[in-house]
């Protein structure tokens, strides 16, 4: 299992990819998996999985919200318009997707400033490594932290996602 810890975030204000002020508590009060999403990367198949995650247990209170993000080499330079279109488009995404936002520096969105106090499997903490990192957060508060290169259906992140769900 992953390393866990309480980390208070549903309440930290993000912009929605329409502007609108939004904070994850929005999406109430289940199991929701953060991911810091890109368009022009070779983790971006990704997307299929984390619809795949969507629709098969959103009746049961789950939630993915993408946060777009440009820093990793420039693979999310397109408008929000154009992410938005090619989310829709190509991956058929029907979970919410943020507006863009930086997840590391000393500009990095609030949001990501708390999640990366949370621990990976491994036990590290700090900086986003690259898109397609994910943070899943339980109705408990316990944030549940995944390096890229796991894929959304990886066995670990969709046995967090089963233990904290209603059944």
């Amino acid at each position: 299992m992953a390393d866990t810890q309480t980390v208070e975030i549903r309440d930290i204000p993000f912009l929605a990819a329409d502007g609108a002020e939004k904070s994850l508590a929005d999406y109430g009060d289940g199991v929701l998996l953060v991911v810091n999403v890109a368009s022009k990367c070779g983790l971006t198949p990704q997307y299929e999985q984390l619809e795949e995650l969507q629709r098969a247990y959103a009746d049961r209170g789950f939630t993915v919200v993408g946060f777009p993000c440009n820093q990793f080499m420039g693979q999310e330079p397109g408008s929000m318009d154009e992410i938005l279109d090619y989310c829709s488009v190509t991956w058929g995404v029907s979970f919410p997707i943020a507006d863009k936002v930086k997840v590391n520096g000393s500009h990095a969105a609030p949001l990501f400033k708390a999640l990366k106090k949370s621990r990976n499997p491994e036990g590290a903490k700090g900086p986003v490594m690259w898109n397609f990192e994910k943070f899943v957060l339980t109705p408990s508060g316990e944030v549940h932290r995944f390096r890229p290169q796991t894929k959304p259906d990886d066995p670990e992140i969709v046995a967090v996602i089963e233990a904290n769900l209603p059944r």
